[in-house]
């Protein structure tokens, strides 16, 4: 069966940083924008839930038809959102905090620019990989 998902950071100023089609189904432009739209529809949830909890893993936060909305928020209110539609919470938990292990990594880099687009192909190989292996 085919999967869903996409995967988006998010800076602490709403800006994209990075992005990923990391599902198994077809790739399709307009889906591309759908998947888009969801995610930056659901940041108003998630900015709220964030001042809510202590929690970095808000788990679902929205809902679209069959596609669920998790979210990670790092200590300095970074993103991660995901957009899928398999159920594993546990799989998802160790997703996101591997892939912060990784973004921790990218922003201790001298060379990056916090809140400038992560253009790094070896964390975007890692990403994809970790997505193959937890969702």
């Amino acid at each position: 069966m085919a999967s869903t998902a996409c995967f988006v950071i998010v800076s602490k100023n709403d800006i994209p940083i990075y992005e990923a089609e990391v599902g198994s189904a077809p790739k399709k432009e307009d889906l591309a924008y759908q998947h888009q739209f969801i995610l930056h529809a659901a940041l108003d949830v998630v900015q709220d839930l964030a001042w809510t909890t202590n929690a970095m893993f808000l788990r679902s936060v929205d809902r679209f038809n069959d596609l669920v909305v998790s979210v990670y928020v790092t200590a300095g209110h970074t993103r991660f959102m995901l957009l899928h539609d398999s159920r594993s919470d546990d799989g998802i938990k160790t997703f996101f905090q591997e892939v912060h292990d990784l973004y921790i990594k990218i922003f201790l880099n001298p060379l990056y620019l916090p809140g400038s687009l992560i253009t790094s192909s070896h964390f975007d190989t890692k990403v994809r990989a970790l997505a193959r292996k937890y969702l």
